[in-house]
């Protein structure tokens, strides 16, 4: 029942409790992005604001490198698991087709057993070695919903593992633990499953095509060799200078380059919902699966108190879902050791913050600005950070 509700509600564009200030000018956002990079020491950070599903402001500020260059909107910056949303909005469109169905597990879409499947031949460590499931069934259960809302039972990423051996530490389904490997299952299954069925894809160009419909003329799930002279490095927790990872293999856990002035376009159309039909574009962003944990991570946790959870809190298809004073709203964040990123997003009145910075201490200023410019939202950004022992 709860979530037909919000299917009604993202559907119809409504909230009951939507009470949306006004977006501050770009004068004013200038400002506090300044104070906020002073304050956290951050040398990059670029900032774009959409309201009713329409880019309105998007900025760079700082540099992008050691020497000093400038951060501009057409840098290009690390997606991080920003890649995640991007993908499952491509898997959405795949619904839409009807090449894959949420519901249906993937062993329906492939031709043979996972746990058949050797590693890549051109890339051995592309995927997770599948075969290390060969003595626990419970793979067959494992679904599309279960892959983009962290519930299949993987760790992050399988060489996490004490012996790199992929494994499944719950039932699928059951339970919400962070899995950039279970994505990565997901693309498999695209890239490998039944041509007959319409699978066989490649991620990659998938990705691309709503890329290119949607201008992203700098952004993709590759390093393209050659074509990025405006690249942003970054710095770490230490104020470090650390060089962009140049990332060449498809994973869509998170190896994306963008800029903000793309990404500002996708997010954009994410809340619009261009490219998906009315049903999944709801799907996108309705309540999933009840988050109890105390925090993102670590992995494996188990449910704190019922009362002390909260409530509204739930994995959606590549992001969370969330309620607050504004109404209903998902969120992404994505970082490594020198990237920092967010994108919150409300549904009611289609407003998005989204944030890309070259410098991982920029993180310590994000709440304060997405209340600044969006309001008292409830973004969980306490769930996410209370304790940040991994990659997202």
């Amino acid at each position: 029942m709860r979530r037909t509700v919000y299917l009604i509600l993202f559907t119809l564009g409504l909230s009951l409790r939507s009470v949306a200030q006004p977006i501050p000018n770009g004068a004013a956002i200038d400002t506090k992005v300044r104070q906020i990079m002073t304050r956290t020491h951050a040398n990059g950070m670029a900032v774009a604001v959409i309201d009713q599903g329409q880019v309105g402001y998007v900025q760079a500020y700082g540099i992008r490198n050691a020497k000093g260059d400038p951060l501009t909107t057409n840098t290009v910056m690390y997606g991080a698991s920003l890649t995640k949303t991007v993908f499952a909005y491509t898997v959405l469109q795949l619904v839409d087709q009807g090449r894959l169905s949420l519901e249906t597990p993937l062993k329906e879409d492939l031709d043979q057993p996972l746990p058949t499947y050797g590693p890549d031949p051109v890339f051995p460590d592309k995927y997770g070695p599948y075969k290390h499931l060969a003595d626990d069934p419970r793979w067959e259960k494992i679904t599309p919903r279960m892959c983009l809302t962290h519930s299949t039972g993987m760790h992050n990423f399988w060489f996490i593992e004490p012996d790199q051996k992929l494994r499944l530490h719950f039932d699928p389904g059951t339970r919400f633990s962070y899995s950039g490997e279970g994505f990565i299952l997901l693309q498999f299954v695209i890239e490998h499953g039944r041509k007959t069925q319409g699978l066989g894809l490649d991620v990659g160009e998938l990705t691309r095509a709503n890329f290119d419909r949607l201008g992203m003329t700098r952004t993709s799930l590759t390093w393209l060799n050659g074509t990025n002279a405006n690249v942003a490095d970054g710095w770490n927790d230490k104020g470090e200078p650390e060089e962009h990872d140049q990332r060449k293999k498809v994973r869509a856990a998170g190896s994306m380059n963008t800029t903000i002035a793309d990404f500002a376009k996708f997010a954009a159309g994410l809340v619009r919902g261009d490219g998906l039909s009315t049903a999944a574009r709801a799907e996108l962003a309705k309540p999933q699966l009840h988050l109890g944990i105390a925090h993102q991570f670590p992995n494996f946790q188990e449910d704190v108190p019922v009362a002390k959870q909260r409530k509204d809190l739930y994995a959606s298809l590549g992001a969370i879902a969330f309620d607050g004073p504004q109404g209903h709203g998902i969120y992404k964040g994505g970082h490594d050791g020198k990237t920092a990123n967010t994108m919150v997003c409300l549904m009611a009145g289609q407003r998005c913050v989204v944030i890309l910075s070259n410098d991982v201490r920029s993180e310590a200023g994000f709440a304060e600005l997405v209340r600044f410019i969006l309001g008292d939202t409830g973004v969980p950004y306490d769930w996410e950070y209370g304790d940040h022992a991994g990659k997202s």
